[in-house]
């Protein structure tokens, strides 16, 4: 398996925003997960792609997640952040010729899933990409509960691409974290439970400590 990390999600929607949660957590972490909303594919809507851009920090490796119905449209208008970042793109929108379109623009793509999707629905592509992100809360808001079931997806992604990447997204905390990393996956979103701590260092240090427990459990019942 690919190694842990705990990666601050920013969900904004001014420029101002961004930035701030950028500077708090940029000395902290080396991946950033940036969501994308088009107010189509999720009822809400975030910075376009051109302000995203401009309020990003270089040096940063970027997960755009893009919760859009044509993030083939999106995309290239973070410009230079196009290429170099992760773009995991939405099982639900996605079909043979969206997917080749997307490849064609020689970007690094991953497979975002919802709860309630099957993993049937990316056969087609599985073996196309090592990055997966399974949502755990229902896409578009932020603050949900973390669906549990989810976690039989992953242990399924996770037996199907076992140096995959597998990034999970929605209610992650020091409650789910071990659960989550358990199930397999190695990338986890933390949005709140980073950025509604006085100390986000440490806010870090406790998903991550939480999520090498839940491993390590895992393997002492093994």
């Amino acid at each position: 398996m690919r190694e842990l990390e705990v990666i601050p999600a920013i969900l904004a929607k001014s420029g101002s925003e961004m930035k701030q949660k950028i500077d708090l957590v940029t000395p902290y972490v080396n991946t950033i997960h940036i969501d994308m909303m088009d107010g189509k594919f999720v009822p809400n809507e975030t910075l376009s792609a051109e302000e995203t851009a401009g309020a990003l920090a270089p040096g940063k490796y970027y997960i755009f997640h893009w919760m859009v119905e044509k993030p083939e449209e999106e995309i290239p208008k973070l410009g230079d952040f196009a290429k170099g970042s992760l773009h995991p793109v939405h099982a639900e929108v996605i079909g043979k010729e969206r997917w080749d379109r997307l490849k064609a623009m020689g970007l690094k793509l991953g497979l975002a899933i919802n709860p309630e999707t099957p993993l049937s629905k990316i056969d087609d592509y599985i073996d196309e990409t090592d990055e997966f992100l399974v949502m755990s809360v229902h896409p578009g808001f932020s603050n949900q509960e973390y669906i549990p079931d989810v976690e039989e997806k992953i242990r399924e992604l996770r037996e199907r691409k076992p140096d995959a990447n597998i990034e999970i997204d929605g209610g992650i905390g020091l409650r789910t974290a071990g659960r989550a990393a358990a199930a397999g996956a190695n990338r986890l979103a933390a949005a709140s439970a980073i950025f509604d701590r006085d100390d986000i260092k440490e806010a870090i240090a406790d998903i991550m400590k939480s999520a090498m427990e839940g491993i390590a459990d895992v393997q002492e019942n093994k």
